[in-house]
């Protein structure tokens, strides 16, 4: 059964640590500027921006019924849906699957925003935020420096091979695949990671050429529904808060649908989407994000967004 008794572990002085490493992203976010103009750190290709709906689940078992999906509702929602890194849809990549669920409401708050960021892995490998952040520098550097540095952090270069194995398995298409929050949320007195299973198993081989024309071709046919589902703390053995690595030894519960309508691509929603934060900390009290990598996500996120020339 799903536990209150999970907690976080804070490292020594982390705030600090999270405001230097933000200086890594605000680099390759300096670099990329350069070349291709204002925009994200990460995920700033923008696949699609979709038109939504968070449906919540009925007769959900009390653990569940918190936050957001206290009681039944139907939410407004936008859809942001990315590549990682390359622009090219072919090149692997981690992908990102953002939803801005708008106007929610919860027991403590009412008309809240509430963010839910996801990627195509379901763990990373890494023991936390320092080794993120070395993983970039390393994809940063030169040729020559990132062979000393791979040289000198053996650990470093194995959990670099293991990420980009993962990014490199073959990625069907957005509607075709699972996406994972990786890392746990507050689900009130709870805690949960989060799933959004496949809306199809109809493959189309092309997808990976195009992954704009694949979700807008199939949205031109029909309505696209995925299952939202939580996965809840247990114990820190089998469902530990802090390694991103570990793969939840927990059954997933369905506690809403998304609701993708048929839809033809939108200049406008699109510009707003760009424009838009999609932030985990952009939350529900009942939901803020948990563990140590996610309090450096705050970091870079708030960073990054300055750097950005947009407006909210």
């Amino acid at each position: 059964m799903p536990s209150t008794e999970w907690h976080e572990v804070f490292l020594p002085d982390e705030s600090t640590q999270h405001t230097e490493q933000a200086q890594v992203f605000s680099e390759l976010q300096r670099k990329r500027l350069k070349k291709h103009g204002h925009g994200r750190a990460l995920h700033r290709n923008q696949v699609a921006a979709l038109k939504a709906a968070l449906v919540v689940e009925e007769d959900l078992p009390d653990y569940a019924r918190q936050g957001i999906f206290a009681v039944p509702a139907v939410f407004e929602a936008q859809v942001r849906l990315s590549n990682g890194n390359f622009s090219v849809d072919r090149a692997p990549d981690i992908r990102g699957f953002a939803i801005k669920v708008l106007g929610a409401s919860t027991p403590s708050s009412a008309a809240v925003e509430q963010n839910f960021t996801l990627v195509s892995q379901e763990t990373l490998a890494v023991r936390g935020s320092a080794d993120v952040v070395q993983i970039v520098d390393l994809s940063m550097s030169a040729p020559g420096g990132a062979l000393r540095k791979a040289a000198t952090n053996p650990q470093l270069t194995r959990s670099a091979v293991a990420n980009f194995r993962d990014m490199a398995k073959p990625f069907t298409g957005f509607a075709t695949h699972d996406f994972f929050s990786i890392m746990p949320i507050m689900f009130g007195d709870y805690a949960a990671r989060l799933k959004l299973c496949a809306a199809s198993t109809e493959i189309n081989k092309a997808a990976r050429k195009n992954l704009a024309a694949d979700v807008y071709a199939r949205l031109a046919d029909d309505d696209l529904e995925f299952l939202f589902q939580a996965q809840f703390f247990e114990d820190e053995t089998r469902t530990p808060i802090e390694d991103p690595s570990v793969r939840w030894d927990a059954p997933w519960l369905t506690v809403a649908r998304l609701r993708l309508p048929r839809q033809a691509p939108d200049e406008a929603l699109a510009g707003t989407v760009e424009k838009s934060s999609f932030n985990p900390w952009i939350a529900a009290p009942e939901h803020r994000p948990l563990g140590e990598l996610m309090r450096a996500r705050l970091a870079a996120y708030s960073l990054s967004w300055r750097n950005r020339d947009v407006t909210s």
